[in-house]
């Protein structure tokens, strides 16, 4: 571990941020406060957290729908994204968004994208750009198990080794897409195989370990950064509730009480208490905190005025 004991213990606010928002959002719209929906990150904050916690602020990062937790630890605000997933002028992108299509660059958040699997072949765009203008920056991409079974997956993992991109793609495998569990559609066990027909390194980690996804992480970041090309990380981990808010799909009932027996939330406390780099009140004092910001940030975008009229026709590009 060479993160500091204040990147570990902000590791560790974060997730609980992640947390509360998506407990937040789910609450929300069973209020009546947004339509469309809303995928949960519950139970997968590590992985997103860990990827994050090896790139740099100038680094970039892209996620599915199931984007939150990945805005969150790359830094967006939890305000101006409760204020976009209600439809709110204050919104990270003026309310024109949503759940699924936030994104807040200034972090290095390019978005979330609806589309599955359809952001992959951007984020190999995004880091040709990259490797073009010799930044030196890498690209990290996040997406599901379900994604890594489109076309676009695999052109990308050809084109990214053959041209050595800079490029970290991060394959969440959280068991189910929608409802199709994951050995109902992949035929190797770890996704992570399909690395070996591209020539480039496929390492699977623990998901819902902190410490294993931060790892594996730097080792392929490091590898992206000194030009050597893409990484396949895949993080084993779960996903606690529904599809979205509005569809069905894996999890609940017993298998969600055993899944909730692996959460990475209280696995990471202890480690840093055990570590000596946390105390229990401490902890309990973090927890305390982020519910407040996110409960602020859920007042806040109650609060928030809708877009005007005349904002439908500004922000389009063609």
């Amino acid at each position: 571990m060479t993160l500091s004991a204040e990147q570990q213990i902000e590791a560790f606010r974060r997730m609980w941020l992640i947390r509360y928002f998506e407990e937040a959002a789910i609450r929300l719209y069973g209020e009546g406060r947004y339509r469309g929906s809303t995928h949960p990150y519950i139970a997968q904050e590590a992985t997103a957290l860990g990827v994050c916690a090896a790139l740099q602020s100038t680094d970039v990062v892209l996620a599915t729908y199931r984007g939150h937790g990945a805005a969150i630890a790359k830094g967006a605000d939890p305000k101006a994204m409760m204020a976009e997933l209600l439809g709110k002028a204050t919104g990270m992108c003026k309310g024109k968004g949503g759940s699924m299509h936030m994104s807040q660059t200034e972090v290095g958040f390019l978005g979330c994208n609806a589309i599955v699997a359809g952001h992959i072949a951007i984020a190999g765009g995004v880091a040709l750009a990259q490797q073009l203008d010799g930044t030196g920056a890498v690209t990290a991409c996040f997406f599901g198990d379900g994604a890594s079974c489109e076309g676009v997956f695999y052109e990308t993992l050809n084109m990214a080794t053959l041209w050595k991109l800079p490029l970290l793609l991060v394959v969440e495998n959280n068991e189910y897409a929608i409802s199709t569990h994951v050995s109902d559609a992949i035929s190797v066990p770890d996704i992570s195989m399909r690395a070996q027909g591209f020539g480039l390194p496929g390492v699977t980690v623990d998901g819902r370990d902190f410490d294993a996804v931060y790892a594996a992480a730097t080792q392929a970041v490091a590898r992206a950064r000194r030009g050597d090309g893409p990484t396949l990380l895949e993080a084993k981990t779960v996903r606690w509730s529904r599809h979205s808010a509005v569809a069905a799909g894996g999890a609940g009932g017993e298998k969600a009480d055993r899944w909730k027996l692996t959460d990475p939330i209280p696995r990471f406390r202890q480690e840093l208490i055990q570590r000596g780099i946390l105390a229990e009140a401490r902890a309990a004092e973090i927890e305390r905190d982020a519910r407040q910001v996110i409960d602020d940030a859920a007042a806040y975008a109650i609060d928030s005025p809708y877009p005007a009229l005349e904002e439908l026709h500004t922000d389009i590009f063609a």
